[in-house]
């Protein structure tokens, strides 16, 4: 499966859960919700994976995690905050690099429109 399409699945179950739940909750809730959708139709999800930082041919486990890695190829990282913050484009960019994966999704259940709250980035 590529990217484009694994993407749009991750977007549709989040969607799912979205209109079941709404916004307001943690993101520890949404983290569990969305990975028993990606589960359930049937993708390759990894939660919380430790991202180890390699820095000077050294491995460090510097306690960095990835939210869900689906498929092997995309990262997201599920946010419940007000509004996005280029911290949080930051913190995919850099997950992203450390893991050598190429897309990311930054989903904010915290809107009125899940649509408003996903953020598809490439490198």
């Amino acid at each position: 499966m590529i990217e484009n399409q694994i993407t749009e699945k991750i977007i549709g179950c989040a969607i799912e859960v979205h209109k079941q739940l709404g916004p307001g909750l943690l993101e520890s809730a949404y983290e569990e919700c969305l990975y028993y959708e990606l589960k359930n139709n049937s993708l390759d999800v990894k939660k919380q994976m430790a991202l180890p930082l390699v820095y000077k041919e050294i491995k460090l486990d510097a306690g960095y995690r990835i939210d869900l890695l689906v498929e092997n190829k995309v990262i997201v990282e599920i946010k419940s905050v007000d509004a996005i913050a280029e911290i949080h484009k930051a913190q995919l960019m850099t997950y992203m690099k450390l893991a050598n994966i190429k897309v990311g999704l930054l989903i904010n259940f915290n809107v009125i429109r899940l649509k408003d709250g996903i953020i598809r980035w490439i490198l």
